[in-house]
C-alpha cells in the first residue's frame, strides 16, 4: 500500500479505555519483577525436573486408537473426535502463473478453548498460568494458558480427568470478560482451525492447583524473551489483551528512550498513523476478493509429491514438513498415556516484523498472506514468514521480500530475537525464530502492494476481530508489547 499522510486514529478501536489503562499500568508497574521471576524460575525448574513424561517416535502401525482409512488413506481416530490428517489440493494463481500442489493437513473442525484467568493483586493484574507438558515440546514443559483444551478434551472423549478451571470460561459473566474472540491457527498446517481466545477477570479467591502459578502481566511478557518458555497458545491469548488506548502515551511518555517512546506512541490511539482504518479494511477486503487460491480437501493417499514410509509421510524434495507418530507417557496430563500422529517441520522457521519510526510513531510492515487452510483465504501476517532453507539456491526474485535484509540485520537494529515453539499438541519440535528489526527512520522503504504500514494499536485493534491476523503476527504482537518493559539496551 502506498504511503499517505499521517491520519487520525483507527476507527476500529473497540475496547474500553479504562480497562486498557489498567492493563498498561500493570504491564509497566515498577514492582519487584526480578525477585518475583527468581521465585518463578525456581518453581518452574522444580516442576519441569519432576515431570516424568516421555515421548518417543513410533511407526504408524504402532498407533493405537488411530487408523488409516481404507478408502481415503486419511489418518483418523476411532472415536471420530480429536483431529484427522487429510490431503489438500491447492491451486494458486491463474493462467501461465498458476501454481498447484498437494499436501497433508490437519483437520480439526471443533473449537477449542484457550483461556487466561486474571486477578488484581496490590493494584497489578496477574495471570494464572500453567506449566504444561505437550508431546511436541522440544523441552517437555512450557508455560501455557490457564486452560488449553480441545472440545474433545473438555467433553471427555479421551476418558481422562476433567479440565481444571474450565468453568470460569464457560460460565463467565459478560462484565468479567476482558476479551473473547475466535482466532485461526497455522493456515499451512491446519484446515480452518479455530480456537476461542478468552481472558476472564476474577475477584474471588482461586485455589492454585499443582502446576499453576500467578504471574504479573509484566512478568509474563518479560518471559517472552526466553527461548521455548511461553508456548504458542499463551502468546496468542496475550496478544488479545486490549492494551492500546487513547491517551496512553500522554500517561506513559517514557522520555529518554526513543524506541520505547515511539512504541508507546504506536500503542496510543491518538498519536496518528500512516494508514487510516478505512484504507486497512480496503487492503484486507481487496486481497480477499482478488485471492486466486482455491483449496479442496482430498484423500491423503492420493496426494502428489508425497510418499509414505513405515514411520513418516514426507515430501519427495525432502523439504517442508513430515507427518510422523509418537507414543506418549505423561505424568501430569488428564490422560497418562496415548499415541498420536504429529507434524514435524524440517527446519527452523522465521517470523519477523520490519519496523520503522514514522513521524515519531513506530510502524510495523505487515504482509497480507494467503494460506490454504484459512477460513477467509488471507490474513494479516508478519513482514517475513517462511522457512529460509526452503529457498536456498533460488534466484532473488523467487525469494520472499525482505528475507535477506531481515536475516542479515545488524545487531544494533534487532529489537527482539527469540526462538519460540509452535503448538506442542500437534507439532513435534517445531520452532520459529521471532524477530523484530528496526529500520533507520530516514530510510525510504519500497514495499509491494501486499504490504502495509500499521501502528501497533491498529494491529491490536484487528486482533480484537476474528480471522484478521494470523498466529505468527499475533505472537509477534505480544513480543512487541514486551519491548515496552525496559529501556533498549538494558
Amino acid at each position: 500500500m502506498t504511503r499517505t499522510s499521517v491520519d487520525s486514529p483507527s476507527a476500529l478501536q473497540t475496547q474500553d479505555s479504562t480497562l486498557s489503562m489498567r492493563i498498561a499500568r500493570s504491564l509497566w508497574a515498577d514492582s519487584s519483577t526480578a525477585t518475583g521471576l527468581q521465585d518463578f524460575h525456581r518453581w518452574f525448574t522444580r516442576y519441569r525436573d519432576s515431570d516424568s513424561s516421555s515421548v518417543r517416535r513410533i511407526d504408524f502401525d504402532a498407533l493405537t486408537g488411530w487408523r488409516f482409512e481404507t478408502a481415503t488413506g486419511n489418518i483418523v481416530h476411532d472415536s471420530g473426535g480429536f483431529f484427522s490428517v487429510r490431503g489438500l489440493d491447492v491451486r494458486a494463481g491463474q493462467g501461465l502463473s498458476q501454481h498447484r500442489w498437494s499436501q497433508p493437513i490437519i483437520s480439526q473442525p471443533e473449537i477449542g478453548v484457550l483461556g487466561i484467568l486474571v486477578k488484581e493483586f496490590d493494584g497489578v493484574l496477574h495471570c494464572l498460568m500453567q506449566a504444561k507438558m505437550e508431546p511436541g515440546n522440544c523441552n517437555g514443559v512450557q508455560l501455557s494458558p490457564t486452560v488449553q483444551a480441545t472440545r474433545s478434551n473438555y467433553t471427555g472423549v479421551h476418558g481422562g480427568k476433567s479440565v481444571p478451571y474450565l468453568k470460569y470460561f464457560r460460565e463467565a459473566p459478560p462484565q468479567h470478560v476482558i476479551t473473547d474472540v475466535l482466532q485461526s491457527e497455522q493456515g499451512s498446517w491446519f484446515y480452518r482451525k479455530r480456537n476461542r481466545n478468552i481472558i476472564v477477570e476474577v475477584s474471588e479467591d482461586i485455589e492454585v492447583l499443582e502446576g499453576f502459578y500467578w504471574l504479573s502481566v509484566s512478568q509474563l511478557h518479560d518471559l517472552l524473551s526466553i527461548d521455548d518458555l511461553v508456548n504458542m497458545d499463551a502468546r496468542t491469548v496475550l496478544s488479545c489483551l486490549p492494551l492500546s488506548s487513547t491517551g496512553l502515551f500522554a500517561a506513559h511518555p517514557f522520555e529518554g528512550d526513543e524506541f520505547r517512546s515511539a512504541l508507546v506512541r504506536s500503542l496510543s490511539a491518538d498519536q496518528g498513523s500512516l494508514s487510516t482504518s478505512r484504507q486497512i479494511q480496503h487492503w484486507i477486503t481487496g486481497a480477499r476478493v482478488s485471492s486466486e487460491m482455491d483449496a479442496k480437501p482430498t484423500g491423503l493417499a492420493g496426494i502428489e509429491g508425497w510418499h509414505r514410509s513405515a514411520d513418516r509421510i514426507s515430501h519427495e524434495a525432502g523439504l517442508f514438513f513430515d507427518v510422523m507418530a509418537v507414543d506418549v507417557r505423561a505424568g501430569s496430563r488428564e490422560v497418562r498415556s496415548w499415541t498420536q500422529p504429529m507434524i514435524e517441520a524440517r527446519n527452523l522457521g522465521v517470523a519477523a516484523f520490519l519496523t520503522q519510526r514514522i513521524e515519531g510513531v513506530l510502524h510495523v510492515l505487515a504482509n497480507i498472506k494467503a494460506e490454504p487452510g484459512f477460513l477467509d483465504v488471507v490474513e494479516v501476517a508478519p513482514t517475513l514468514q517462511c522457512t529460509p532453507q526452503d529457498y536456498q539456491g533460488m534466484p532473488p526474485d523467487a525469494r520472499p521480500p525482505f528475507l535477506d535484509e531481515l536475516l542479515q540485520a545488524s545487531e544494533d537494529s534487532i529489537r527482539f530475537d527469540t526462538v519460540l515453539s509452535e503448538e506442542g499438541g500437534r507439532f513435534f519440535h517445531t520452532r520459529n525464530r521471532y524477530l523484530v528489526v528496526e529500520a533507520d527512520p530516514d530510510r525510504a522503504i519500497t514495499a509491494p502492494d501486499d504490504f502495509c504500514w500499521l501502528t501497533v494499536h491498529q494491529l491490536a485493534d484487528l486482533i480484537q476481530h476474528s480471522h484478521l491476523v494470523n498466529i505468527q503476527a499475533r505472537s509477534l504482537t505480544a513480543c512487541l508489547h514486551s519491548l515496552t518493559l525496559r529501556p533498549m539496551g538494558k
